[in-house]
């Protein structure tokens, strides 16, 4: 049964484009779902808080400077990216909007399986993926303004009082129930991956729904958009630790986490607070980050190299 939970997980991806592709062909599906996006991601921080431990938290006294460099890079360097690139491809305000929302967003959970399965830090992945999106609350926010604030107006307070409530709140629930019942949970706890996948696949399908007219007129420069900010990730985030004389397996870590945001917190704030359109960025990154960092995995995983 673990296994068979494991193989469906894996193929995130694969149900990704499974259920895009469905609500593009059948929108009348997923459409009436629109309300539940921000439940559903709710239950995905629950289950991300019910796979961590004080433990965890205390990782970061260990090493402070990957740590703090990481967090660095995904707030500085991908908001900055997610500019940059829908200026060159002359993006409208709403799809630039969601490009910024998009990469102001803190590290996804999937960068912690991706990590793993890529031979990098899973503790120093977990710690960075719970510090960012702690620091989410206020710096999610807070960028979007900064960057798009002049084209859009930015309801600040109103978003942080949001990312509150679907993050932290369900995040420490998760904490609280796997502090105090941890060996009760510890039965079923691969179950929780799996509920993930597919509320995150479900939420895909609501965006490409509610979009599936623009889809046909915009889809083709949002993925290459995408690809784009997803690759100045992946690029900074090792290049720069590279530079600094990190090891492999830190670079790699560093990587992958600047690189892999929590779309799904995106594709939620989007759709509450700007246009379905805003939120199309997020929901295709949802399916291309999950590819790229899986055969980024599939060739690391494969190679020699000294900090292994």
């Amino acid at each position: 049964m673990q296994k068979t939970i494991q193989r469906f997980t894996q193929l995130f991806p694969l149900w990704a484009v499974i259920f895009s592709v469905s609500a593009f062909f059948k929108p009348a599906f997923f459409t009436g779902l629109k309300d539940a996006i921000v439940p559903l991601l709710a239950i995905i921080m629950i289950g991300m808080g019910m796979m961590l431990s004080a433990a965890d938290f205390k990782r970061v006294f260990r090493q402070p400077r990957a740590i703090s460099l990481g967090i660095f890079l995904q707030f500085a360097l991908m908001p900055l990216a997610a500019v940059i690139i829908s200026k060159i491809l002359g993006l409208p305000v709403e799809l630039t909007t969601g490009m910024v929302l998009l990469g102001a967003c803190p590290g996804g959970t999937a960068s912690n399986v991706i990590t793993y399965l890529a031979g990098g830090n899973l503790a120093l992945s977990i710690t960075m993926t719970s510090f960012s999106t702690l620091l989410a609350v206020i710096a999610t926010p807070t960028l979007t303004w900064l960057y798009v604030g002049q084209s859009v107006p930015v309801p600040i307070a109103d978003m942080l009082l949001s990312i509150l409530k679907i993050i932290i709140i369900p995040v420490t629930a998760g904490l609280a129930i796997n502090t105090f019942f941890a060996a009760k949970l510890r039965p079923v706890k691969n179950v929780f991956p799996l509920i993930s996948v597919i509320a995150i696949v479900v939420i895909i399908a609501i965006v490409v729904a509610l979009n599936q007219q623009k889809i046909q007129t915009m889809g083709f420069i949002v993925i290459t958009a995408v690809i784009l900010h997803n690759m100045s990730g992946l690029i900074g985030g090792y290049w720069i630790p590279k530079a600094l004389k990190m090891d492999e397996k830190t670079c790699r870590t560093i990587a992958i986490e600047v690189a892999m945001q929590n779309s799904g917190l995106s594709v939620a704030l989007a759709v509450k607070y700007f246009s379905a359109l805003a939120a199309l960025p997020g929901a295709l990154f949802s399916i291309w980050h999950n590819l790229s960092g899986s055969l980024l995995a599939g060739y690391w995983s494969t190679k020699n190299h000294a900090g292994r």
